[in-house]
């Protein structure tokens, strides 16, 4: 069994990347974040909640080591003039020139090009390097992707929603990257809000997964470049980094996880639908 614990290119980006990102939202302390980067971890995703201490983490990593880690920041801008205060202001507060990747966060839809373009202009300033989008409507992923494959897209990298419960982007997502020069792919929700984790919810005489199985499921379908997880203190982000030394899951561990995520996708609705997830 191989581990996940190499590096990988990040689509075309030239990028460098941990199996494994690190999200901001649930306020893990600026230390274990700098731990975990001493361990290997170097995407670090300043996201949906800027979390003061993962900012300082941020920008004690860079200092040390600007180019060893890789930083990104979103936006949920929906005016393009707000696009770029956002991104500057970020930059000040971690003290750093510009951030490898900036995500247009939660498009249905594909971003106005106003939004593009006010994103675009940042990265020709050297404020970002490359740009991503992440999306809630699967089914507009095929499209997004044949507009990369034709050089017609201004993202490399791609996010969305994919784990052990959520399993569409098999059949939505996955099947439609281009055969060649694949785009970055980076998920999310990885053990369904704490869903994967929870002994009310699993199947009778089922006991939950480690978050490290979570972890390994996504990163197990070799689309995914990067998993996300969202760790709130340091025995959450260290059994999380436990996920790559493992590697993929066996079949017997991979049938399991199957099995809990259809369990709980028919008993359990989720917090927010995704486009193309059938009714619970």
């Amino acid at each position: 069994m191989t581990s996940f614990e190499t590096k990988t290119p990040l689509g075309k980006t030239g990028l460098s990347v941990s199996r494994l990102g690190i999200g901001s939202s649930f306020g893990a302390p600026t230390r274990v974040i700098e731990e975990a980067v001493e361990q290997g971890i170097n995407y670090l995703y300043w996201g949906t909640v800027r979390r003061p201490a993962f900012g300082r983490a941020m920008r004690n990593v860079a200092r040390r080591d600007r180019d060893g880690v890789v930083l990104t920041i979103q936006s949920y801008a929906r005016v393009a003039a707000l696009v770029a205060p956002s991104v500057e202001i970020s930059l000040r507060r971690v003290g750093v020139d510009y951030f490898d990747l900036l995500l247009l966060g939660n498009w249905n839809q594909p971003p106005s090009p106003a939004v593009v373009d006010a994103a675009l202009a940042l990265k020709d300033q050297g404020k970002v390097r490359f740009l991503m989008v992440s999306t809630h409507n699967r089914p507009l992923l095929p499209s997004l992707f044949e507009g990369y494959a034709k050089g017609e897209s201004p993202f490399d990298v791609f996010m969305f929603r994919y784990n052990a419960v959520h399993r569409g982007a098999e059949k939505d997502a996955f099947p439609f990257l281009p055969a060649e020069q694949k785009p970055g792919i980076v998920t999310y929700t990885t053990t369904r809000w704490g869903d994967l984790l929870d002994p009310r919810k699993m199947p009778e005489g089922e006991s939950p997964p480690p978050a490290s199985h979570c972890y390994r499921f996504a990163l197990s379908n070799p689309a995914v470049d990067i998993a996300l997880c969202g760790p709130a203190n340091r025995d959450q982000m260290q059994e999380a980094i436990r996920s790559l030394e493992l590697g993929p899951l066996s079949p017997d561990e991979m049938s399991r996880m199957q099995s809990i995520g259809h369990h709980l996708y028919g008993h359990h609705k989720a917090r927010f639908a995704d486009a193309g997830d059938e009714p619970s």
